[in-house]
């Protein structure tokens, strides 16, 4: 299909986390189902550049793109549900439009006049938004707008929607808003007042709500929808109820039985035809219908914040599904493990993935992880500085250097196994400077990652500074862990495996990243088999022993 491209902008209502990505995600798939290329862009109102330097307590994850942008963790939920890799261009932050307004003012490009919030800041909002649609790549552009309406943050992102409306006409443009109907169970009833406040908040910035998404706990009553469609001035049809769901993947699923997609479509003056689901629903038959479970330690330093992994724990729930399993991730703070109680730490795991990060804390809990499951044969993944400290631990308790460090950790290391990259050494800003993106990877013919992935050579995204340090590589291979995964360019060492032990990988890269409904990524997928395989042989050993 081929239209003049399209654009829906999601905004949220006077209360935040109200799930505008999950909503945004749900209906490009339901537009996507139907034959209509799709995307979804994020426009955060903080004033950083972008997320790489926040610390992931304050906004989870920092997702990183193919073409090396540290992005919202929201673009992992559209990369997930579409399967569609995002750029640049699907990430836009107040700090990145005013950098570039400020930059252009530098220049002189306005010609002398007095730079302004409008129209400077808002038309390179509005010139951020229409990019993808420009590209002539996409239908249907879907803009999630963060924050909540009545921010003073957010007010040049609404006067962009209202000034783009105006723009490109009523028929190509609409507005979905996202609002809460809480319920007062002293009282036993549904209030929409909230709802009334938010449409009249964003109706006073001149913009008027095509679709209202009404998430609640209950269902709501056709009189209740109504009372809505009546205060609000939308149509009864285009008042959606967004209940509660077990699993985000059921989401979609809801949006079309509300009849999302067929009002959106309409509103766009596009066809509207049945969505095809069936690999979706497939995934969901088999995520909400395990023939087992399995459990895995998630050993980190910010598990208290669940978002702070919310691609790897993603990645679980796809590799789970793809394995017909339950993946059970237990959280374990790194900083908390010592000698003296990793074993009743782990005990009744049957993997164990070490997860990335960046600084000193916590690191020794992770190396004292990665010991006991080196010796005992549990199945062992390390995601980047999780593949790191197994450098470490096996250089100190293998090679017997026994001060082996990182020299992100210790600049003084007498064995710095663990190296600052050549190419970081002159960088002093910290912002958008790692190694970033999607970079190629040669795999060694035989080794458990060439099987797994099937190909000599693949691309996985990366987010770092420091890297294996290739004059201890001798050593490490004489003794067993083995690189099996290089950047021959840079001859960069991506992959380690351990020889004779069940199953022990590290990745410099994010293989999360990557990871879809559609297409689970190999690495998670064959580590939850080996952990199931695990399972299965501990519990083959115990009942040998009670016999």
């Amino acid at each position: 299909m081929s239209y003049t491209t399209k654009y829906v902008f999601v905004t949220g209502g006077v209360t935040s986390s109200l799930g505008k990505g999950i909503i945004a995600a749900s209906l490009a798939k339901l537009l996507q189902a139907q034959g209509y290329r799709t995307t979804i862009q994020k426009l955060d109102p903080y004033i950083n550049v972008d997320p790489g330097t926040l610390n992931p307590y304050e906004h989870g994850e920092c997702y990183v793109t193919d073409d090396g942008a540290e992005t919202d963790l929201d673009l992992g939920h559209y990369e997930r549900f579409l399967n569609v890799p995002t750029s640049q261009s699907n990430n836009v932050t107040t700090g990145r439009i005013y950098q570039s307004v400020i930059e252009k003012e530098r220049r002189g490009e306005f010609l002398g006049k007095t730079v302004q919030v409008i129209p400077h800041i808002t038309d390179e909002i509005k010139e951020r938004i229409q990019i993808l649609g420009k590209s002539g790549d996409y239908d249907i552009v879907i803009t999630e707008i963060g924050g909540t309406v009545g921010d003073i943050e957010s007010l040049p992102y609404i006067e962009a929607v209202r000034q783009l409306r105006w723009d490109l006409g009523r028929d190509n443009a609409i507005v979905v808003h996202l609002t809460l109907i809480p319920f007062l169970s002293a009282a036993g009833e549904l209030k929409t007042k909230p709802t009334q406040h938010s449409v009249k908040t964003l109706m006073e910035s001149g913009v008027q709500a095509d679709v209202l998404v009404c998430r609640t706990e209950h269902e709501l009553p056709e009189d209740l929808k109504r009372k809505l469609a009546l205060f609000c001035n939308v149509q009864e049809e285009a008042v959606i109820q967004s209940i509660d769901a077990s699993t985000i993947y059921d989401v979609p699923n809801l949006m079309q039985e509300q009849g999302l997609d067929k009002v959106v479509l309409e509103r766009l003056k596009l066809p509207v035809s049945e969505p095809d689901l069936t690999q979706w629903n497939n995934f969901l038959k088999r995520h909400k219908n395990p023939k087992g479970e399995v459990n895995i330690g998630l050993i980190g330093k910010y598990v208290e914040l669940q978002d702070s992994y919310k691609s790897i724990l993603e990645a679980f729930i796809h590799a789970g599904a793809e394995n017909e399993v339950t993946v059970n991730v237990h959280s374990i703070h790194s900083e908390f493990l010592t000698p003296n109680n990793v074993k009743s730490k782990l005990k009744g795991l049957d993997g164990i993935l070490v997860a990335p990060g960046f600084g000193e804390r916590g690191i020794e809990g992770k190396i004292e992880a990665i010991r006991y499951v080196r010796e005992n044969g549990i199945p062992f993944l390390g995601i980047c500085l999780g593949m790191q400290m197994a450098v470490i631990e096996f250089a100190r308790n293998v090679l017997q250097y026994k001060d082996a460090n990182s020299t992100e950790m210790n600049k003084d290391t007498p064995y710095p196994v663990i190296d600052l990259m050549e190419s970081q050494k002159s960088i002093t800003n910290m912002g958008g400077t790692m190694r970033l993106g999607a970079w190629e990877c040669t795999l060694k013919p035989g080794s458990k990652v060439a099987n797994l992935y099937g190909s000599e050579t693949i691309k996985e995204r990366h987010r770092h500074r420091y890297e294996f340090n290739n004059s201890y590589r001798k050593e490490f291979e004489a003794k067993g862990l083995i690189p099996t995964g290089l950047n021959e360019d840079t001859d960069l060492v991506e992959i380690v495996e351990l020889n004779n032990h069940p199953w022990f990988v590290g990745v410099q890269y994010h293989p999360e990243y990557k990871s879809t409904v559609a297409n689970p990524h190999p690495l998670f997928v064959a580590f939850v088999k080996a952990s199931l395989e695990y399972q299965k042989n501990k519990k083959g050993v115990t009942m040998a022993q009670n016999k």
